[in-house]
């Protein structure tokens, strides 16, 4: 099993009210970023934002209506990964998620990350950057960068449609860091036809906007260029990995026709799932990445550790089932605006809770032994002294127990 850890930087009140500025959240993440180095955690995932969550509850419709403060702060982790990488010696460095809609697009963001890792590259000489890229959470997001329906059909079909166009873009960003000249023509197109949709009622909207009858109608490209490839040319793509954020299997299958693309999942995935998942990826992996292994699919999970010096086991375990409580439940409140005790509880049936015993047996209860985990120890919680030593605890009495 493999330890990877997951940051969020979500500047939101704890469940004390308690908000800290932007400069002591970052403060806090490059605190624990190299205390993640110095303890041998494989890859530090970073959350990826972009744009305020705070503002965009001035719009129409806004995602999260009752968020307080900030989804995350890193909008820029380019930046953010070579100043980690400065700071640090062994662990790598990844993106949980970067939206390539948002940002400028596939095109912007393939040259920012092949300029990355060629910086990367005059820095270091093993360690690689790790891109986890999907079509992005929130749709505002992406709005202003003109992902919004251009007529009445694309507004039927939205948001089928936006996967669809998360497929085109990814194809254009992932030939350009293949290193290939392309155009628009030589993407794919978009066709939209009834297995698109999870209903008949989906689909006759769609046909209902488009005033003729037909078995698929086609959508313009959203992309529109000629002949392009990225500048820089030669770098080391080797230290590079990627990894789609996305369920679907169609798109982890077309991703895989152009280079060695990995796949993220939540642990609070069915079984059914998860495994349905390798078997696929056995077969759909692209030859270039090698066999396809567990490893291959991290898999995020809450961490609730108490280990605390001056409790018994029995009050550890106590005062870890009430931090998780208290932390999930301010999560709720943030997303929904209200405290719903039975999403905390099945929330909390997906974490791991309790003292070192009980993280470990909850560990090997849950997961395989070639699992690789990406820990979530800063999940509602500011307070940075007491993170690091749930990180010392994980490493100096969790793992241990695992092995």
């Amino acid at each position: 099993m493999e330890f990877d850890i997951f940051f969020s930087i979500s500047q939101t009140p704890d469940h004390n009210g308690y908000t800290p500025t932007e400069s002591e959240m970052f403060a806090n993440y490059f605190a624990q970023l190299e205390a993640a180095d110095r303890l041998g955690f494989g890859v530090a995932w970073v959350a990826q934002a972009h744009l305020s969550t705070e503002t965009q509850q001035q719009n129409t419709n806004p995602v999260v209506p009752h968020w307080k403060g900030e989804v995350g702060l890193c909008t820029d982790f380019c930046q953010l990964a070579m100043e980690s990488f400065r700071r640090t010696n062994r662990i790598d460095v990844g993106s949980a998620v970067v939206s390539i809609l948002a940002g400028g697009g596939p095109i912007a963001l393939a040259e920012r990350l092949a300029n990355t890792v060629q910086f990367l590259s005059f820095i270091d000489e093993k360690r690689k950057l790790h891109v986890g890229f999907s079509a992005g959470r929130f749709e505002f997001m992406a709005k202003p960068y003109g992902v919004v329906p251009r007529n009445e059909i694309e507004k039927a079909a939205w948001p089928t449609l936006r996967g669809q166009i998360f497929m085109e873009a990814s194809e254009i960003f992932l030939r350009l860091l293949r290193g290939d000249t392309i155009k628009s023509g030589d993407i794919r197109e978009t066709h939209l036809a009834r297995d698109n949709f999870r209903s008949d009622e989906d689909w006759e909207k769609v046909k209902h906007a488009a005033g003729v009858e037909s078995d698929s109608y086609r959508i313009e490209r959203r992309y529109e260029f000629e002949e392009i490839s990225i500048v820089p040319k030669n770098w080391p793509r080797n230290r590079l990995e990627l990894v789609a954020g996305t369920h679907d299997p169609k798109a982890q299958e077309f991703v895989n026709n152009f280079l060695p693309v990995k796949v993220f999942n939540l642990s609070i995935t069915s079984p059914e799932v998860i495994d349905s998942t390798h078997e696929r990826m056995n077969k759909i992996f692209h030859p270039d990445g090698g066999k396809w292994m567990r490893r291959d699919m991290p898999r995020t999970t809450f961490v609730f550790l108490n280990a605390e010096s001056g409790l018994s086991p029995e009050e550890q375990s106590k005062a870890a089932k009430e931090e998780a409580r208290l932390a999930l439940g301010e999560y709720w409140k943030a997303l929904e605006g209200t405290l719903d005790p039975s999403k905390v509880e099945r929330a909390a049936n997906n974490a791991l809770i309790g003292n070192p015993q009980e993280v470990a047996d909850q560990v090997k209860e849950r997961f395989h032994p070639d699992d690789r985990l990406m820990c979530w120890f800063d999940f509602f919680n500011h307070d940075n002294e007491r993170v690091i030593r749930n990180m010392e605890a994980w490493y100096r009495e969790v793992v241990p127990l695992l092995e």
